[in-house]
């Protein structure tokens, strides 16, 4: 079997996890067999990775499937890291959560965010991320909660990727002499990542729908594949400035919200956001270095923020939703709960040692080669970005003594999650050459797809090099 028909496996047993799943009325019994069909996925997308990491991209598969299902040096790796995220969010789901989060739901999710990552078709990954918004939105009405703001930001966000690329498909390439033509992929991406004034309905989804459906929703980014598939090859310069300036701007408007924000998930919804913008500044340079920092932090924060966000979740399975008014005092009774805290959150914003350290890095100097005041504001987004996480680490884990008669420990299931995140945090932060190298890969075949004239600076140099951290 070639690597993309591993991920088509994986995809099918998502699906097909879905359907058994559906028919299941016990919790307990739906929960075992979703991390069944979790674990199938995973493993089936992980040896896609290797085989496509060993063999390079196969021509069977390309020419029978073509670009609906074929893997590159930028899929490659995130089937897998997405199967991560949802097995790890159903692993450490509690039984006081498992009658309000979906499994099915997250089947069918997973099924359709391995399928648009896997996808290379601008109208495969267009329906992507429009069956993607169904299952966050079937379970916001379920719960009785108001979707019209979900709704209304992500029904633009289609609408608007529908006319951009019918736009593109009918006048082709001699459309992007025309602002017009670039605006409505332009303002698409921008909803759909978040990015300031769009931001609202992603604060308003975390907090009314439950805390892992918002996880699985925003963590995987699909946002960010489809400004690099839909956006970056494509649209002029200008276009990408745009997004550049924005994006930073975001990055340090969310960053300043979590910094003041008193309740868990507010503040959580700033700190993805804020990551999740410096993704898109360091994607918009256009040049190999700062690309390679972001695909980097694409990585590190997909899986660190998971972490960090179900150590939150797992909190609120114990006290009810996390406020940030007072001390709390926690550490005492649930002490591995905050080791995780701690690790997850100083791994996002780049820790030394840790799988977001060298991304950070290479983010930096690419963007402060391109743009030193972007390159500044990166440095303090970042910043303002550990700041909130010690501060919200001392509210909710020190301050005070909490008495209770009911154990707040850690679970063995919730042992087994953040053991796992640790070991993949740690180890991508001691041995960081082998991803720097797969990500600059994926961004020089990044940057041969955009077409030059577009550009209105050089896009790379000839001899840029892999940066080499061996020594370091």
């Amino acid at each position: 079997m070639t690597a993309s028909e591993w991920v088509a496996v994986s995809i099918f047993a998502s699906f097909g996890g879905a359907l058994l799943v559906t028919r299941l009325n016990d919790p307990t019994r739906a929960r075992a067999w979703t991390l069944v069909s979790h674990g199938i996925a995973l493993l089936s997308a992980i040896i896609g990775w290797l085989l496509f990491s060993n063999n390079g991209p196969d021509s069977r598969a390309v020419e029978r499937y073509g670009g609906w299902l074929s893997l590159d040096s930028l899929s490659a790796p995130l089937g897998p890291l997405a199967a991560l995220v949802f097995l790890i969010t159903t692993l450490v789901t509690l039984k006081t959560k498992i009658r309000r989060f979906s499994f099915t739901g997250s089947l069918v999710s997973e099924g359709i965010t391995l399928a648009t990552l896997a996808c290379r078709e601008p109208w495969g990954i267009i329906a992507g991320l429009a069956l993607g918004v169904l299952p966050p939105l079937l379970e916001l009405r379920s719960r009785g909660q108001r979707s019209r703001i979900f709704t209304l930001a992500m029904g633009t966000c289609v609408g608007l990727l529908v006319v951009g690329q019918l736009l593109e498909d009918y006048e082709g390439a001699e459309r992007f002499d025309q602002w017009w033509a670039s605006l409505p992929l332009l303002v698409a991406v921008m909803i759909r990542c978040g990015a300031f004034p769009f931001h609202l309905w992603v604060s308003d989804l975390f907090d009314k729908a439950s805390f892992g459906t918002a996880l699985l929703f925003m963590t995987p980014m699909l946002g960010a594949y489809a400004c690099v598939r839909l956006v970056m090859p494509v649209e002029p310069d200008w276009v990408l400035r745009i997004i550049e300036q924005v994006s930073t701007f975001t990055a340090l408007y969310t960053a300043g919200l979590a910094l003041v924000q008193n309740e868990g998930r507010r503040f959580f919804c700033g700190l993805f956001l804020s990551h999740s913008a410096l993704v898109f500044v360091g994607i918009e340079t256009v040049t190999a270095i700062g690309l390679t920092g972001a695909l980097c932090i694409w990585l590190s924060v997909g899986l660190s923020l998971t972490g960090f966000g179900l150590t939150l979740r797992a909190i609120e399975s114990r006290r009810g939703r996390v406020s940030l008014d007072q001390y709390q005092g926690l550490y005492e009774h649930a002490p591995g709960l905050a080791i995780g805290f701690v690790l997850t959150g100083l791994s996002s914003v780049g820790f030394p040692g840790t799988v977001g350290f060298v991304g950070t890095e290479l983010l930096v100097d690419g963007v402060v080669d391109d743009q030193p005041i972007t390159g500044i504001a990166v440095v303090v987004a970042c910043t303002l970005n550990g700041i909130a996480i010690l501060r919200t680490y001392f509210k909710v884990f020190t301050g005070t003594r909490h008495l209770t008669s009911i154990s707040l420990r850690i679970r063995p299931r919730e042992q087994l999650a953040l053991l796992l995140v640790a070991v993949l945090t740690l180890l991508g932060g001691v041995l960081p050459q082998p991803g720097v190298r797969s990500r600059f890969r994926a961004a020089e075949e990044l940057l041969s797809q955009r077409e030059p004239r577009l550009a209105l600076r050089p896009l790379s140099s000839p001899s840029t090099q892999v940066p080499d951290l061996s020594s370091e």
